[in-house]
């Protein structure tokens, strides 16, 4: 029996009302992911995966979500991990390995030891706060180490443009006077709060260069990749046939959570508005969408739904909230399905209101943070 099942018509009903969520939704899916996603050791498991691999994405995103649940034995857990499979036991020194798993000699281990600027970005932000918010100083050594590392390791100097933050160290640099570069990959508020944790480093650039490059989104859709080149600024990425739709999604997730107070925020809100009018006109997201044309192609998983849940919250598009919500419930009913439960928890946690971003960027839980001296660890 699903929990969806167990939960009954009561949740469905929630769900559909606007405006309305059942307290410790977020806790149920959480536990769930756990359940059935994360090892006894800590490994954040891709059960759909050819090899049912890790990426340093999947343990960045459960770090930030232990650090939301207040739950410090899971997080060290799931840090302890990552640190010695994928950082070569020193996050301090080495950027994490994106992909582990079952090699082709059948050997578990690093299949690739690129790493990717997302979840070093999304890691180092909850190490950050969760030694500010646990009172634990290791944390946010490791934290500073770390996003030092990601400028020196992962940051280009563009010509015409400035300080970017590539996707990752190998790669991404094309043809002379080219780089591929992707958009969920640089959310603000993280940006934000580096800029205000290191600001004398770079953060602050490459958060102005990140909304350049989501102004250049043609009909307030954004592309999975987008190619910035030297001579002609940003254009479509052809590979990818300037689809949006896997990795974009995240950039309406990122962007419905901004602080009201974040200058950029009505830029944003009204960029993106277009996406939220698909959703009020069709009843779900599509799955991908053609950003030169604004065509749309089949219908989002119900992640995707959820996905978009803060932003119609933020542009008060109450039918359009209410029929995500529909959709987005259906995430219980596949439990193994990594990606529409880490879009989940972000939506559902954020809905519910455990956690907020502060203006600068700084997390806000619902849990009281009091500091005790018998709290302190390393």
């Amino acid at each position: 029996m699903t929990l969806q099942a167990v939960l009954g018509p009561v949740l469905l009903l929630f769900w559909l009302l606007p405006g309305i969520t059942i307290a410790g939704t977020s806790e149920k899916l959480w536990q769930q992911f756990q359940d059935r996603l994360v090892s006894a050791d800590g490994r954040v498991i891709d059960l759909h995966s050819p090899r049912q691999h890790t990426t340093s994405e999947g343990q960045a995103y459960a770090l930030f979500m232990a650090l939301v649940m207040n739950d410090q034995a899971r997080f060290d857990q799931l840090l302890r991990w990552t640190e010695n499979n994928l950082a070569q036991g020193d996050l301090a020194s080495h950027l994490p390995a994106w992909q582990w798993g079952r090699r082709a000699d059948g050997d578990w281990g690093v299949v690739d030891s690129n790493s990717a600027s997302d979840a070093d970005l999304w890691m180092a932000y909850s190490l950050a706060e969760a030694g500010r918010l646990w009172c634990r100083p290791r944390l946010s050594k490791l934290a500073d180490a770390l996003a030092r590392r990601m400028l020196k390791e992962e940051s280009a100097d563009l010509p015409g443009l400035g300080l970017m933050l590539l996707p990752g160290p190998q790669g991404f640099a094309l043809q002379p006077g080219r780089w591929r570069l992707n958009p969920s990959y640089l959310p603000l508020q993280l940006l934000r709060r580096f800029a205000q944790l290191q600001p004398d480093s770079g953060w602050g650039k490459i958060l102005e260069n990140t909304v350049m490059m989501l102004r250049t989104s043609r009909h307030g859709f954004v592309p999975d990749w987008i190619i910035y080149d030297a001579t002609a600024d940003f254009l479509p990425d052809r590979k990818y046939a300037a689809r949006g739709g896997y990795d974009a999604i995240r950039v309406y997730l990122w962007a419905g959570m901004l602080h009201e107070d974040e200058p950029y925020r009505p830029l944003l809100l009204n960029l993106l508005r277009p996406m939220a009018e698909r959703v009020k006109l069709a009843g779900k997201p599509p799955r991908t969408v053609d950003t030169e044309s604004g065509a749309p192609k089949d219908f989002g998983p119900a992640g995707f739904s959820a996905a978009l849940m803060p932003l119609l919250k933020s542009l008060h598009y109450v039918q359009a909230l209410a029929n995500a919500r529909k959709h987005a419930a259906e995430v219980f009913d596949h439990p193994d399905y990594y990606y529409d439960q880490v879009l989940a928890l972000f939506a559902l946690g954020w809905m519910e209101g455990r956690y907020r971003f502060g203006p600068s960027g700084q997390l806000q839980p619902e849990w009281n943070n009091s500091c005790m001296e018998d709290s302190k660890q390393p």
